[in-house]
């Protein structure tokens, strides 16, 4: 029983020394040629290189692409760049209209004001800073009548006259060349604009701006001619009303003996002398004076054509002179025009 028992602790102790004292086993051959091919490949590796790789839309890096193999990420520096898309040149690239812009058909049927054209796509195209040009440029959404004209909310009288101008550069007759420069305005057609104003009717009125311009008043005294025969119309309860209105040329008043001495649209006096000849006609308006060819009846025919063109009748004539005593023999002879301004 005692040699039992020494001989368990024994064989305890016996293993526990064997294990201690136990040498290390030698690798195979062929394991020890793999681990000396492995670190002799990693002296040779390239060092780590940073590489930027561009994704396609819609792809996500994943989290295991960095604990990837070398040689996987070696395949990847070494696999070649994806090639560039190959757009071919056979076909012209035509632009894709937006959601907002429309197409428009080669003829166009028009609808302005209730009078109805029809002409090219191109002829209303013709020229680029028009607001034509802009309606019909695809942009801009252009409302259709009932039968799918396309409709402009503007008097289509004189849009006739804007087409033919936009074919062939034709102009209007003299009698409409006012209203159709007024269209050109409207629809900003500079060629037309500039041809018209080296028509008569218009460079007629160049000139006769430039003499009104001589008259800094003269646009206010317009508005009291009008202002005070409305005034007088209604207090009398009157169809028309009357006026008294002075328009003298001369600066100074001078009596008809005087004038053969002088030659010149002004005459020369003294301060002293010029004081004695200032007053006032009792007159509703006074025009004058001025320095230029143009003379009396020129301005009175200024002033009735400007009440025309505000609807206003107006006729004028002439009354007599203000014949007001000055000086000595000096009297004023500023003629006096009665003007009948006629509202129904």
């Amino acid at each position: 029983m005692q040699q039992n028992g020494s001989s368990g602790s024994n064989g305890s102790d016996g293993c526990s020394r064997d294990r201690q004292s136990l040498p290390f086993s030698p690798l195979p051959a062929a394991a020890t040629t793999r681990v000396r091919r492995f670190i002799q490949e990693r002296r040779t590796l390239p060092l780590p290189r940073v590489m930027v790789v561009f994704s396609a839309a819609g792809d996500t890096d994943k989290p295991g692409d960095a604990m990837s193999s070398s040689d996987s990420a070696e395949d990847e520096f070494r696999k070649p760049a994806s090639p560039a898309p190959n757009f071919s040149l056979s076909k012209p690239l035509r632009p894709s209209l937006s959601a907002g812009e429309q197409e428009f058909p080669e003829v166009i049927s028009l609808n302005v004001g209730g009078t109805f054209f029809t002409t090219r796509l191109s002829t209303l195209r013709r020229f680029e800073d028009t607001m034509l040009a802009a309606m019909f440029s695809g942009r801009h959404y252009i409302p259709r009548d009932a039968d799918g004209r396309y409709f402009i909310d503007r008097d289509g009288t004189y849009f006739g006259d804007i087409l033919n101008f936009l074919r062939e550069g034709e102009l209007p007759h003299r009698d409409r060349v006012r209203a159709v420069h007024r269209e050109a305005q409207y629809y900003a057609i500079g060629p037309l604009l500039d041809s018209l104003e080296d028509t008569q009717p218009l460079t007629g009125e160049k000139v006769r701006q430039a003499f009104l311009d001589l008259l800094p008043y003269y646009r206010d005294n317009l508005e009291r001619i009008v202002e005070i025969a409305k005034l007088r119309a209604m207090q009398k309860k009157a169809r028309f009303a009357k006026l008294k209105i002075c328009v003298y040329k001369e600066e100074m008043p001078i009596t008809p003996y005087e004038r053969p001495l002088f030659n010149s649209l002004r005459f020369e006096r003294s301060d002293s002398e010029a004081k004695l000849f200032e007053h006032h006609c009792e007159v509703d308006v006074s025009f004058g004076p001025w320095e230029a060819v143009a003379d009396v009846y020129d301005l009175l025919h200024c002033i009735v054509s400007d009440l025309a063109e505000r609807g206003i009748t107006a006729e004028q004539q002439c009354i007599g002179v203000c014949d007001k005593h000055l000086i000595n023999h000096y009297y004023c002879k500023r003629p006096i025009y009665e003007f009948k301004i006629t509202w129904w």
